[in-house]
């Protein structure tokens, strides 16, 4: 029963981590631009990636009775590293004005970061830069 239940558990991380990066793969090779591809990349390829080494340190525990606390650590590492990568990936693509895919809805960091009035700001940063257009004006 123990050996059945383990077979299934590893079966299930490697299987589901190689469905994952298969869906991150076939969502870089589909989506229109640069920010829904790294989304997929992100979400999907990380998780593939996680469930995949898991797997893996199932079966090495499982089979030889190792403990390997690599695996812990590079998973760890994974999950901390990609979606910083990703985002660094998309400051950096949308500061070297990369356009957005053309049927883009709301692009909210243009707003921000062209208009500050847009922002949600405390009352004292309104009332300052009211005072500062009525400066301005006179």
């Amino acid at each position: 029963m123990t050996e059945i239940l383990m077979t299934s558990l590893i079966a299930f991380f490697i299987l589901g981590g190689a469905f994952f990066s298969f869906v991150g793969a076939v969502g870089v090779i589909r989506l229109p631009d640069i920010y829904t591809r790294l989304q997929a990349t992100t979400k999907s390829a990380t998780l593939g990636v996680m469930m995949t080494m898991l797997g893996a340190f199932f079966y090495f525990w499982y089979t030889e009775g190792l403990i390997d606390t690599q695996l812990f650590l590079a998973v760890l590492f994974i999950f901390t590293t990609a979606p910083l990568g990703a985002h660094m990936i998309a400051r950096s693509a949308f500061h070297a004005d990369v356009e957005p895919y053309k049927l883009t809805i709301l692009n909210e960091l243009k707003r921000d970061e062209t208009n500050p009035e847009d922002q949600i700001i405390g009352d004292t940063q309104r009332v300052q830069v009211q005072r500062k257009k009525d400066e301005d004006e006179s």
